[in-house]
């Protein structure tokens, strides 16, 4: 009997054993094919992130969960100021905060900011406004020519770049290693003394990748001749790092205005100052650089996209965490010891903090720019209004620095505050300098008018949202429809995942409220 029972024991063993080493070697395929290159050819239609998936099913299945990210804020209900202080700019019609990067390319198609095209020709703004939505970008780029990409309307590419953001923007299709495909950023890195992308290390590639398109930039007026030998304009994506990117001792947001103001560039022209402005857009990376994260050596996937482990198997999350603190287990625990409500509630004081300030300043660039517009009104000459506009300048694009990236606050909680408090008496100087002014014109006791809605701001600045969305409307029902078919018949968009962008986006814009 004990006999018998020592055998069966043994046998049961054994099996378990078996099973066990059968468990470790598929997991060890897993792991190797985790790893192998796809082929030497590399991913053939590699825009598409589908096609990745056969290759990289996990890093594909987290980076489908960026679709998740599906609600925004409408920043200018939350800070009607906006829309006074972006009179005549784009800005001042449509501004949410961002999605998951599943939906940036049908979040610009629909934002009132690219208007309502009729053709390949029409529209309020250039090709350089898709750079930062898709991995078709890139493509043509290299098929045409960064300066023939970069020439002509938005709508020139309507039919081609059909792609949201995804593997090919960030990775090279034969190694799967991390790539840069747009050449402004090597530009950039060259300018500010910094190593290139190639020449980087592995941990600071992490956060190059993301600075592809989460950096300030401008649009740099390129004239040449094109292969048939006629003139053109390019408008070229440009990072303004010639003075550094605010790192190590480098000036930062100042450098940015010094250079700006040595190559006398301009966004646009105030509507009511008449003020020559700057725009900021989302300068992540360089505040990144000055925090004390970017400082201690931390890269953006760290928090961002933190490794997962499945068994034997370790890959990187790609649904891109929108905020770490959800996944606190994998991001701040791997380095902080504290509990996670009292990180919590430190993170939430640098939010509040950011907040009060941002008000303050802004609603004192607003006023700024009313009262400047009625000294104008009154005869105030361009030479009395010369140091108004200056600090006008001055003071808003540091401010929109500090929150043209809605995570400055926590990425660099000291610079935010002090460029929102240098950006409050720049403005606060100025408004001072224009009691004079008005006061000699006989209106010293002039109040600018309220803009405390959205509504009240758009009507102060001449914005018909009623007229724009229904411009917008006709353009969603008749070229964008084009676009997709002529996509879907050359086949350079994935049918579902397009339709289903549709469907998903047409009921999600501040315009159109359903």
């Amino acid at each position: 009997m004990k006999l018998k029972l020592l055998i069966a024991t043994c046998l049961a063993a054994i099996v378990a054993m078996g099973l066990l080493v059968s468990n470790i070697n598929a997991k060890e395929e897993q792991r190797i094919a985790l790893n192998e290159a796809p082929s030497i050819a590399g991913i053939a239609s590699k825009e598409k992130s589908e096609e990745w998936a056969k290759y990289y099913p996990r890093q594909f299945d987290t980076w489908k969960k960026t679709k998740e990210y599906d609600t925004f804020t409408d920043m200018l209900a939350k800070d009607p100021a906006l829309v006074v202080v972006w009179a005549g700019y784009a800005f001042a019609k449509d501004y949410n905060s961002p999605r998951g990067h599943y939906y940036a390319l049908q979040d610009n198609i629909n934002s009132l900011r690219t208007g309502a095209p009729v053709d390949g020709k029409t529209g309020p703004l250039p090709t350089a406004c898709w750079t930062c939505k898709s991995p078709d970008v890139p493509r043509l780029i290299e098929e045409q020519g960064e300066l023939e990409f970069f020439t002509g309307k938005w709508s020139k590419y309507g039919s081609e770049i059909v792609n949201s953001i995804g593997c090919a923007n960030c990775h090279d299709d034969k190694t799967a290693a991390l790539k840069v495909r747009v050449p402004h950023l090597n530009r950039g890195l060259e300018a500010a003394g910094l190593a290139k992308f190639e020449d980087s290390t592995h941990q600071q590639k992490r956060s190059l990748v993301c600075a592809q398109c989460h950096v300030e930039y401008y649009f740099k007026k390129t004239p040449y001749k094109d292969d048939k030998g006629v003139d053109k304009t390019a408008v070229v994506v440009t990072l303004p790092w010639a003075n550094g990117i605010g790192k190590e001792g480098n000036a930062g947001v100042e450098g940015m205005i010094e250079y700006y103001d040595g190559i006398g560039f301009t966004d646009w022209t105030h509507k009511i100052s008449k003020t020559k402005m700057l725009k900021a857009q989302h300068p992540g990376f360089e505040f990144f650089q000055t925090g004390i994260h970017g400082q201690k050596g931390l890269a953006c996937a760290d928090c961002h996209m933190p490794y997962t482990q499945e068994g034997s198997v370790k890959y990187s999350d790609h649904q891109v965490l929108e905020n770490p603190l959800n996944a606190m287990d994998r991001t701040c625990s791997n380095c902080h010891r504290e509990g996670e409500a009292k990180l919590k509630n430190i993170v939430r004081q640098k939010y509040d903090r950011k907040e009060f300030l941002s008000k303050i300043a802004f609603d004192n660039l607003g006023k700024l720019h009313l009262e400047t517009g009625k000294a104008i009104e009154l005869g105030a000459s361009d030479e009395e209004l010369k140091d108004v506009r200056t600090l006008i300048r001055h003071g808003q694009f540091k401010a929109d620095m500090a929150v043209a990236a809605h995570a400055n606050y926590f990425h660099a909680p000291e610079e935010t505050l002090r460029l929102l408090s240098a950006a409050n008496e720049d403005a606060q100087n100025g408004r001072l300098l224009l009691v004079k002014v008005l006061a000699k014109y006989g209106a010293i006791d002039y109040i600018a008018p309220d803009f405390d809605t959205k509504e009240k701001a758009q009507k102060i600045v001449g914005i018909d949202l009623a007229k724009l969305a229904v411009e917008k409307m006709n353009f969603k029902l008749t070229l964008e429809q084009e676009w997709k078919k002529e996509a879907k018949a050359t086949g350079r968009a994935n049918p579902e995942l397009y339709k289903d962008a549709d469907t998903i986006n047409d009921g999600k814009s501040s315009w159109n409220k359903k």
